[in-house]
């Protein structure tokens, strides 16, 4: 899955220092701890052999309870800021009894065990509270039986008269108590019970809470600890310099014995579409990467994916939209083709949104060690860490067995961890620690991270509707056009249609009964990848603002029309009512806000990742642009766990679907992109953010997605209150794009 081509020279090296000085928070914690835990060398967080293992049912894997009763929990699932640590540690400890606030959750090493989405590993898709609920609930009152069960033999007591609290055995009738700590040994031993009682949900103490997150505290005095800012002994620093259209490769470097000699270089080397240095200080190493004077070569004719030297985005957008056909089907009902032949009136649209970076803060790192008995350890983010140990393993030549990953807590998220071609730094780490025979911290600047960032992918959507003499709609027709993430790196059938690239078009609710969904697909230069809400992000934008043009050819309100067309579908009829309860009343203007601005709304409809959102946004224009005042959100994900967690999420999710709506957009000229740090690629700032309110709404539904569900509402809540502004059909995005000047209001 990665086509960096390992660089061998036939020897064998392996790393001079000795083993890593861990403190706390290594894996395992404290050796002389009593544990229920997995028997791991220090260090040395191994997959594990067994391959009969049913994922989440073994305790010991998960859980450690220390001698003062606190618990260590190996989370499947690593935390990248979307409070996964923190829900895993109230639903495991609701059924173990401990309070979360005794937690210490890290990330779980590779291994079967923690296989919890689909039989595979991956943190992503808003999944990892969803499709481990049950599991961890099971795996909490597992435990907690086996403690009760030590308890027994202990006080020589029947269990039946044993009962819990937090972090401790009670025996009432003799008014003894035994901490957890001091039986977990004993508890380690005894076998994990087949069926276990969950606790009702109506006596739930942490789950369905606000429960404090438990990385504030380290995250708010900044020891927390990422990638970036972990050292291990003996460690050199690599800096990189990428060729600057992909598939080039290094030539000849002009300046080499000039750059070798700067202060603190150790040595230059050539990589797969790139140069390194390494150097005693990152600082040193940038520095001298950068004076490097390379003449990149150009791609040979059966390189895969290389950029074409006249590539364009804005040709590739117009490209999509001009492409005819109606292309392969996903969805169809009744008969759209027959019903446009008798609407009493057509209307048409084709929408487009751009390329987009991931804009993490953390820029991309890795942290690469060979071992004196050939095993290769690595400190990468990631959002898988079996594939990642996998790919590692193809690189370095060995065993996936001995790959051994640390996954770090994750400084932005995003869909950027996730195991992309050429857009990865650990296979460069590997290649130059195996070079060098030393440790290696390879860290891509700013500038290199833009350059080879994954890309949201562009689309483009032409949309056809049949409205009957009322106005209503009686037939939609949608093709999208482009290429989606998941045939990309999960392959795709040439006769089938890739979800990615549909979804938040197909399967809609509205009552309309006549309508087809297809693709055309169109392979897509650049290394495209997964953005957060995936396909949503621009799909439910290209639904949600065409159903306004739609409404407003036929005479519509299109909050009335949208309230008409789920009259049958309960649950969203509530979210929609609940949305403009918050915000005080549906109207969408113009109207005359207290301040004398002169404003309209917009609002849209999303059902992304098992939740369903309905959104409502205030705007109005001002220096010839969008000002967005409120955002209001209605989130029903069926259940939840933590509603703090859930509205910090959605205030992000919104942050994030505004700044792509009013600012980003990825431009290649030449095969290049434009920008190559924040200053040419603009996001969100502070004084744009608008307030933001939530309003969860339980339905009883099962259980959705939370970290990505918010986010794609509102670009086309936006828009739609925008084109009531503007009084002009705004169909391509960002609207920074647009010349608004002389109309605001």
């Amino acid at each position: 899955m990665n086509d960096m081509t390992p660089i061998r020279d036939g020897r064998s090296t392996r790393g001079e220092d000795g083993p890593l000085n861990i403190s706390r928070r290594g894996f395992l914690g404290a050796a002389a701890t009593l544990v229920l835990s997995v028997t791991v060398p220090v260090g040395r967080a191994r997959a594990q052999a067994a391959t009969t293992v049913a994922p989440g049912t073994r305790v010991n894997a998960f859980l450690e309870i220390r001698p003062d009763s606190t618990v260590l929990f190996r989370s499947a699932f690593i935390e990248g800021g979307q409070g996964v640590f923190t829900a895993m540690a109230q639903i495991v400890g609701e059924e173990l009894d401990v309070d979360p606030s005794q937690f210490v959750v890290e990330g779980a090493p590779p291994g079967p065990d923690y296989l919890l989405t689909g039989g595979g590993r991956f943190t992503g898709g808003s999944m990892s509270v969803r499709m481990s609920y049950e599991t961890m609930r099971k795996l909490g009152a597992s435990a907690r039986h086996m403690l009760l069960q030590a308890a027994a033999e202990r006080l020589g007591v029947p269990m039946s008269e044993l009962s819990t609290e937090p972090g401790r055995v009670v025996h009432a009738a003799s008014g003894q108590a035994i901490p957890y700590g001091e039986i977990a040994d004993a508890a380690t031993d005894l076998p994990v019970p087949n069926d276990v009682v969950l606790r009702p949900s109506n006596s739930f103490r942490w789950i369905g809470k606000p429960v404090a997150r438990l990385d504030v505290r380290e995250k708010s005095t900044g020891r927390a600890q990422y990638a970036i800012d972990l050292k291990i002994d003996g460690v050199l620093h690599a800096a990189v310099q990428h060729s600057p259209r992909l598939g080039g490769e290094p030539g000849t470097l002009a300046n080499e014995a000039e750059v070798q000699a700067m202060p603190g270089v150790l040595s230059i080397h050539r990589l797969p579409g790139a140069v390194a240095v390494l150097a005693d200080s990152w600082w040193r190493a940038r520095r001298a990467v950068e004076a490097l004077q390379v003449t990149w070569t150009e791609p040979a004719a059966e390189t895969p994916h290389a950029m074409p030297a006249d590539f364009s985005s804005e040709a590739h957008k117009e490209m999509l939209k001009s492409t005819p056909g109606d292309g392969v089907v996903f969805e169809e009902h009744g008969n759209p083709v027959g019903e446009f032949a008798d609407a009493a009136r057509v209307i048409e649209g084709t929408y487009d949104a751009p390329y987009l970076v991931h804009g993490q803060l953390e820029p991309p790192s890795a942290i690469a060690r060979w071992n004196e008995d050939g095993t290769l350890e690595l400190w990468i983010p990631n959002q898988a860490p079996e594939m990642f140990q996998a790919d590692a393993a193809k690189v370095a030549g060995i065993e996936p067995d001995n790959v051994i990953i640390h996954s770090p807590m994750l400084g932005g998220f995003f869909g950027r961890h996730f195991l992309y071609q050429t857009a990865n730094p650990f296979p460069q780490a590997i290649l130059l620690a195996k070079a060098a025979g030393r440790p290696v911290k390879l860290i891509w600047s700013r500038e290199e991270e833009f350059l080879r960032d994954t890309l949201r992918p562009m689309g483009a959507v032409r949309f056809r509707a049949g409205l009957d003499a009322a106005g209503l709609p009686v037939a939609l027709d949608a093709v999208a056009v482009g290429e989606g993430p998941t045939g990309r790196w999960f392959g795709r059938q040439l006769d089938k249609v890739d979800s990615s690239a549909v979804e938040g078009i197909a399967g809609k609710v509205y009552a309309i009964p006549n309508r087809r969904v297809g693709q055309i697909h169109v392979d897509d230069p650049a290394i495209i990848g997964f953005w957060r809400s995936v396909g949503h992000s621009m799909n439910d934008f290209f639904y949600e603002t065409f159903f306004d043009e739609m409404a407003d050819a036929g005479g519509q309100d299109p909050y009335e029309l949208r309230r008409r067309l789920l009259a049958d579908s309960p649950r969203h009829s509530n979210l929609l009512q609940a949305v403009a309860d918050l915000s005080g009343g549906w109207k969408r203007g113009p109207f005359t806000a207290e301040d004398g601005t002169r404003r309209a709304r917009g609002v849209a409809m999303a059902s992304p990742f098992g939740s369903e959102v309905a959104t409502i946004a205030e705007v109005s224009l001002r220096d010839g642009g969008v000002v967005v005042h409120d955002v209001w959100v209605a989130i029903d994900p069926g259940s939840i766990v933590n509603p703090a967690i859930i509205e910090a999420q959605v205030n992000s999710a919104v942050a994030l679907g505004l700044s792509s709506a009013l600012l980003e957009e990825v431009v290649y000229v030449d095969g290049m992109p434009q920008a190559r740090n924040f200053d040419g690629y603009p996001i969100l700032p502070p004084d744009r953010m608008p307030r933001v309110h939530v309003r969860i709404v339980e339905s009883g539904a099962p259980m959705g997605g939370i970290g990505e569900p918010g986010l794609p509402g509102v670009p086309p809540a936006v828009v739609n209150a925008a084109s009531v502004l503007t009084g002009q059909r705004i169909r391509s995005l960002p609207l920074s794009k647009l010349d608004l000047k002389g109309i605001e209001g």
